[in-house]
């Protein structure tokens, strides 16, 4: 199995554990890439990924690395610590660059038959919002099941965890890595996605000339073809 493993901050604390635990328990390709030292642009909001072209981003050629990392991966994990109750502002950074993948504009057909896992720990609280925020994107880009895993770990760095609560994450990724082995290859999209997608589909069947609704015709998405079948 490909995993990409996307860290959301440059230090090796307990969110950085945590996903290295799940990854290596997995067994597969690791790629990794962290943040900000990989990727360290902030959208400036032009829309030229949406409205014309993603590759008129002007950061175009420093995402493409990581876009490709995503699309040849069977498993994406994405970690953030929790930042003032959200995620980290390089991991908001790259997810904003993503916009124009969004099922409305122009997903990436693989993604409906990927496995996501969003993992975020904190000294106390935030956990459940800083997962979603990675979730959020997981969903518009279409990928088919998302997992997410929060846990407050009690300290500001991995050597000041307890061993009670790092026997537990352990427990806790040998549960969720058996899940993702399971159901890799097995995975379909969620009953929302799959009644949103026909929905976007009638919507750029009135907008024949966006660049929308030319990908969704070249793909036959138009003509009632689905990404996950």
């Amino acid at each position: 199995m490909k995993i990409t493993l996307i860290h959301g901050q440059s230090h090796k604390g307990s969110t950085y554990h945590v996903a290295r635990i799940l990854a290596e328990k997995i067994d597969g390709e690791i790629t990794e890439i962290v943040l900000p030292r990989d990727f360290d642009q902030m959208c400036v909001g032009c829309a030229q990924c949406i409205k014309k072209d993603e590759k008129l981003c002007p950061h175009y050629e420093k995402l493409a690395p990581i876009t490709e990392a995503i699309d040849a991966a069977d498993l994406l994990i994405f970690e953030s610590p929790v930042y003032v109750y959200h995620v980290t502002s390089a991991m908001k950074a790259l997810l904003e660059h993503y916009g124009w993948r969004w099922i409305m504009h122009r997903p990436e057909e693989s993604m409906f038959k990927k496995q996501m896992v969003c993992i975020a720990t904190a000294a106390g609280g935030g956990q459940k919002n800083t997962c979603q925020d990675m979730a959020d994107s997981a969903a518009y880009w279409g990928v088919a099941k998302t997992y997410k895993y929060g846990i407050a770990v009690r300290a500001m760095k991995w050597e000041d965890v307890t061993a009670k609560t790092k026997d537990k994450i352990e427990r806790d990724m040998d549960a969720l890595a058996s899940k993702i082995k399971a159901n890799q290859g097995r995975v379909k999209p969620p009953l929302k996605t799959r009644i949103f997608f026909p929905v976007m589909s009638m919507v750029l069947k009135k907008r024949p000339d966006s660049v929308d609704a030319k990908y969704w015709k070249e793909k036959g998405w138009l003509d009632g073809k689905r990404p996950w079948k």
